[in-house]
This record gives structure tokens, C-alpha cells and sequence, in this order.
């Protein structure tokens, strides 16, 4: 149909989210080697039009609340000035040895707070 996949803009949600945890400088690869996983226990798109399959796109993601075992990330994609698609990711913080909840990183949380 010449659109982009609707669920390719989760895909696109997951690649900026790895590109924000590297750039807040705690990469989801060194959040792992110190024993947390952040998987997703929420996923939610809001689609306003249609990216073509050529289009330059601007993904961004930030951070929309992060306490006690959870983290929220916002995202966007864009055309230009043009919003194609909103939404946000639930993660839920687990310990990977006991692979049970336990609160955000100290290291993680120190980041958020110094941002």
C-alpha cells in the first residue's frame, strides 16, 4: 500500500529507546552486565498519518516518569515538523538473577536525577 507497516513504529519506539539509554550513558548491554532487565509490560501507539516508505523520519524518546520498579518513555515520530505517531513504553525493572521486579538501577536513577 506504500505505508510504513503500523507495527514497524514499535520497532522504530525500541531502536530510539536503546539510543536514549546510550546517550543518558547506560547502554541496555551494561544495565544487563549489572544484573537488570527492562522489559516491556505496557506498549501503546497513537497514529496520526502515514509514513511513506521513503520518508526521512525523526524518531525522539525521553523519559515521562521513572519510580519505584517502573520507567515510562515517551516517543514521537515526525515527518519534518509533521507528527505521524505518538506514544510511550512501560517498562517494569527486573532483577535477572531472581528475574523478579526490584526497583530502577541506583545507577540509572542517579542519571535521571542529574538530567
Amino acid at each position: 500500500m506504500g505505508v510504513v507497516y503500523y507495527a514497524n513504529y514499535l520497532k522504530y519506539f525500541e531502536m530510539c529507546r536503546s539510543v536514549l539509554m546510550r546517550d543518558l550513558g547506560y547502554p541496555y548491554g551494561v544495565m544487563e552486565q549489572d544484573g537488570y532487565g527492562l522489559p516491556v509490560v505496557e506498549a501503546v501507539c497513537r497514529y496520526k498519518k502515514s509514513a511513506k516508505f521513503d520518508d526521512d523520519l525523526l524518531i525522539t524518546a525521553f523519559i515521562m516518569e521513572a519510580k519505584g520498579v517502573r520507567i515510562q518513555i515517551g516517543c514521537t515520530v515526525k515527518r519534518g515538523d509533521e507528527l505521524l505517531a505518538e506514544g510511550h513504553t512501560v517498562h517494569a525493572c527486573l532483577d535477572l538473577k531472581t528475574g523478579k521486579p526490584c526497583r530502577l538501577p541506583p545507577k540509572l536513577v542517579e542519571i535521571l536525577q542529574n538530567t
